[in-house]
């Protein structure tokens, strides 16, 4: 991605591509319930860090982060709002091209990605009637509505936590990684299959499952990118 820090952040609703991606990065990192990191938020953009001190200046004075001392920032509401009106756009493009376009899903993020800056509030309804206003990306993600609600799926663990013998099913698959997507694609893993874990090696080796009559071994870092839900 690239370095956009210079752009000067508008006075209308209108929010340029620099502010749409900072909002979702820090969206995405203040998941986990802490304030936002300089070196976490350049990391996931891959900027400077000095970059992201400028950029993070220019949104405290738009109102959209507030700074917590010593800890990072956090989005206010108005900053959430961006946030889920981009990740909103990003995810019904995500499911558009996956089914309107057939698009493999380990290519539609990206996609989406170059896309969803430049969809008109028009577009973005059509698409989401044409889909019939879904509540889920083709990864599994939640979809936030037209009102900017996202519903939080509850119950889901990571595949690496889930016992032995134990079945689950998947809900949802990190879509950062297009190898790992496609690997998974290629053995009919997909979210709503139904899992159970037969067993694990030792130190960190991989986790075996089965899943639609067939046995398939998982390392750790990949299982811990899919939530499932046991029972």
């Amino acid at each position: 991605m690239t370095d956009s820090t210079d752009t000067a952040l508008p006075d209308s609703a209108d929010h340029s591509t620099a502010v749409e991606n900072y909002a979702k990065a820090i969206f995405t990192l203040q998941a986990s319930g802490s304030a936002v990191r300089t070196t976490d938020l350049a990391e996931r953009l891959e900027v400077r860090p000095a970059s992201v001190s400028t950029m993070l200046t220019r949104l405290e004075a738009s109102g959209l982060v507030a700074r917590e001392p010593y800890h990072g920032v956090r989005l206010t509401d108005d900053g959430e709002r961006v946030a889920l009106a981009v990740i909103r756009r990003h995810r019904l493009l995500e499911l558009f091209l996956a089914e309107a376009l057939e698009l493999p899903w380990d290519v539609v993020h990206i996609e989406a990605e170059r896309l969803e800056h430049h969809v008109s509030p028009r577009v973005e309804a059509a698409i989401a009637a044409h889909l019939g206003n879904p509540t889920h990306d083709p990864h599994g993600d939640p979809i936030p509505t037209a009102a900017l609600e996202l519903a939080v799926d509850s119950g889901g663990v990571s595949l690496a936590e889930v016992p032995d013998g134990a079945s689950a099913e998947l809900l949802q698959v990190s879509d950062r990684d297009p190898a790992m997507l496609r690997y998974l694609a290629d053995r009919g893993i997909l979210p709503g299959a139904a899992l159970t874990v037969v067993a694990r090696e030792p130190f960190g080796g991989p986790i075996r499952i089965t899943t639609g009559g067939a046995e398939h071994q998982l390392g750790e870092p990949l299982a811990r990118a899919m939530t499932v839900r046991i029972g």
